[in-house]
């Protein structure tokens, strides 16, 4: 009976995955309407903490966005990329990991693909190179961000006090040193741009030509004059956030008592409480100090992106964790030794669940309860947090696709097989070496 249940489970991802947008969420509540009436499973409780994360960090972001700071950011970002034009396979995904870790997400890569595309061709660098890794990096700096909600729903599942620190202090180097390898794995990666008979004929063209050897002019869109004190606000936001979570004696206490939704037993806040009221208040403060409208905050594209997350999270995790309750036992007997012996082997489910997800956040809350259900230790599964970055293997991310299609010289590409894309090795490699440094942190830390 479970391979016929687990067969539903991932046609309903399958399918969702290929209608894109909420499709994955709404296939996962057809999918649990299937369980509850076929299967006659008992459902789990929606994942409401990942959801609430979600809204709490994706308004505050908005509101850092509609206030001039995201566009702030990016320019300072784009001055970086263009200092050093021959560095750039290097000092992109860098550059971009940086950003992306600040501000916990990773729609930030869009604003930034033109110009490492303009750079590397202007240079003779092939655009696939720096394009391909920064792409990965974007994703890889997310599970690590403390405003990210891959990393709040990882504190979340493991639940004990400084979890959002461990997994900060293990998983930030740990991605880094993976972004890094990546970046050296596609260093020679491809022809030399000039020796590519693609970009070699698309220069025979006189326009093309001139459009590649004219200087660009850079970033011309104007900040808004309260871009500085919002990025502000923002980053003290961050740094509460951590604070709260390395410290939590320095949070009030509200007495002992009866455990709900924001407070434990022993009256402590919930890491989830915490992130919820101080991104929250920061997105206040970002209104009435810049004085942004309600209404811009509401138009921003991350505002937007919002419903679509919460919608995906939603169907998808709530339809995974009630296969996995159901299976609990079945599910433990057939993975429990294997797992105890090699820990990390837990990471192939983890990167498997992410290509379908198409979220870290979304993997996390229905993949790491499983973890800890068949013994494997918190260090453990923060080490390997970043297998949940396994959603370009299938090339059909927003990310990957902008990125395909800005590089005007044609280098960055699907290739004959789908698989056999651009992106292919910078993201393995970059996983493979972060998880793999995550254990030798793991290790160090004690």
């Amino acid at each position: 009976m479970i391979w016929i249940q687990l067969i539903v489970l991932l046609a309903m991802i399958l399918v969702g995955s290929r209608l894109k947008g909420i499709g994955l969420g709404l296939m996962g509540i057809l999918g649990m309407f299937i369980f509850v009436q076929f299967f006659r499973m008992r459902p789990t409780a929606p994942p409401g903490d990942v959801m609430l994360i979600i809204i709490s960090i994706v308004t505050t972001a908005a509101a850092l966005q509609a206030a001039g700071g995201l566009d702030y950011l990016v320019y300072l970002a784009e001055k970086v990329i263009r200092r050093q034009p021959k560095r750039i396979t290097f000092i992109a995904p860098i550059t971009v990991y940086v950003l992306c870790l600040f501000a916990g997400t990773a729609h930030l890569v869009y604003s930034l693909l033109p110009v490492i595309a303009e750079v590397s061709a202007k240079t003779r660098i092939r655009p696939e190179r720096p394009l391909s890794i920064s792409v990965i990096a974007s994703t890889l700096a997310l599970t690590g961000s403390p405003m990210s909600a891959a990393t709040a729903a990882m504190a979340a599942v493991l639940a004990f006090p400084g979890a959002s620190l461990a997994i900060m202090k293990i998983c930030i180097p740990a991605c880094f040193l993976g972004v890094l390898a990546g970046a050296i794995s596609v260093w020679k990666m491809g022809k030399e741009l000039n020796d590519d008979p693609g970009f070699q004929e698309k220069m025979k063209d006189p326009e093309f030509a001139k459009s590649i050897d004219t200087e660009g002019p850079g970033t011309q869109k104007q900040i808004k004059k309260g871009a500085k004190v919002a990025l502000a606000i923002f980053g003290i936001a961050i740094l509460m956030v951590l604070v709260g979570g390395a410290f939590p004696d320095l949070v009030p206490n509200m007495a002992e008592g009866v455990p709900n939704f924001s407070v434990n037993a022993d009256g402590t806040l919930k890491m989830v409480t915490i992130i919820e009221v101080v991104t929250l208040s920061a997105a206040a403060l970002i209104m009435l100090v810049t004085k942004t409208s309600p209404a811009e905050i509401v138009k921003a594209s991350l505002f937007n992106s919002m419903s679509t997350a919460m919608i995906s999270v939603f169907g998808v995790v709530w339809m995974s964790s009630t296969f996995m309750s159901h299976n609990e036992a079945i599910i433990k007997e057939a993975l429990g030794g294997i797992t105890t012996s090699y820990p990390w082997t837990f990471a192939i489910a983890i990167f498997i669940m992410g290509i379908l997800m198409f979220s870290q956040a979304a993997t996390t809350k229905a993949m790491m309860p499983l973890g800890l259900t068949l013994g494997l230790s918190a260090s453990t599964l923060i080490a390997i947090f970043p297998a949940a970055n396994s959603y370009f293997f299938l090339p059909g991310y927003p990310t990957l696709l902008a990125a395909i299609n800005i590089d005007r010289t044609g280098t960055t590409k699907i290739g004959k097989y789908v698989i056999n894309h651009s992106f292919l090795r910078p993201g393995l490699v970059a996983i493979i070496v972060a998880i793999a440094s995550g254990f030798l942190f793991t290790l160090l830390y004690g």
